[in-house]
């Protein structure tokens, strides 16, 4: 018999039941207070205590599409429309990427290394602006610009931007064509570019490959590093001495990005690890 969604309690049964096939119990379990807590606008502390508060009938019809678009194998994050990112409420669409637990381990690396930091912060390929929005909400005085080839992005990070009352000065610019001028005296450059190998998509969940623009993942197995190469050559063009660069990188990739920022200048750069143990960031500092 089908669920009638009557209150929370009958929001959890209904997504356990509908998904149960396609999804862990972990990830309904998660399914389910996100969209409790979004659909609903309830502290979690008030879903988890009071099991029985009611849902009304637009309410129930709007989990019961959320739950059709699930089926279906689309991200939550797409589905909703937003997302939750180092405590900044960052909307979606489907030019950008969703925003991943490792970026904002990065995040957190370049904030607590460059506390009380007022200088100038670049972070190319910014997609949805999460990580410009939180740089410039955890660095106030900081002056941040955040760039992105997609017109469509850009106008989101604007749009998020203001959600969050973020200083943030977003325009679109193509990291293989850009004019150095724009950014002189840069203290430090930030940049989550694509680097996915081609030949790693078989690897790759469905999900991400069915719903999440590839040209913001995927680079060719024939250079890999062409993001990177070319934020090097702009970084000899604009960034300080003692200027920083964080990435995040590919884990298979570390050494070969290493040795690209030392070719440039940067010695000693650090190949750090996520929290999974994994190599997933890289941090460099001018000599010169």
């Amino acid at each position: 018999m089908a669920i009638k969604i009557q209150t929370i309690k009958d929001i959890r049964r209904y997504l356990a039941e509908e998904l149960a096939e396609l999804y862990p119990d972990p990830e309904i379990s998660a399914f389910s207070s996100i969209i409790i807590k979004t659909i609903l606008r309830l502290p979690k502390l008030h879903t988890l205590a009071l099991p029985e508060t009611s849902v009304t009938g637009k309410q129930a019809n709007e989990i019961i599409r959320i739950c059709r678009e699930l089926r279906k194998g689309k991200p939550i994050q797409y589905i909703l429309g937003e997302t939750s990112f180092y405590n900044c409420l960052i909307r979606l669409n489907c030019e950008t990427l969703i925003p991943r637990t490792e970026t904002e381990e990065l995040v957190d690396l370049v904030i607590k290394e460059n506390r009380g930091f007022t200088g100038k912060i670049v972070d190319i390929g910014t997609g949805s602006g999460c990580i410009a929005i939180a740089l410039a909400i955890n660095l106030p005085g900081s002056k941040i610009t955040g760039i992105d080839i997609s017109e469509g992005a850009i106008a989101l990070a604007n749009e998020n931007a203001g959600l969050n009352h973020a200083p943030v000065e977003f325009f679109r610019a193509d990291i293989f064509n850009i004019d150095p001028g724009l950014f002189i005296e840069t203290d430090i450059i930030i940049s989550n570019p694509p680097y996915i190998r081609e030949s790693e998509k078989p690897r790759i969940a469905r999900n991400v490959l069915d719903f999440e623009p590839h040209g913001a993942l995927f680079v060719p197995d024939s250079d890999p590093l062409q993001h990177y190469r070319a934020i090097m050559d702009l970084a000899e063009k604009i960034l300080k001495r003692e200027g920083k660069i964080y990435f995040e990188i590919n884990e298979a990739m570390g050494n070969q990005v290493a040795d690209l920022m030392i070719s440039y200048g940067f010695p000693g750069v650090q190949i750090i690890s996520d929290l999974n143990g994994r190599s997933r960031f890289a941090k460099g500092i001018r000599n010169g």
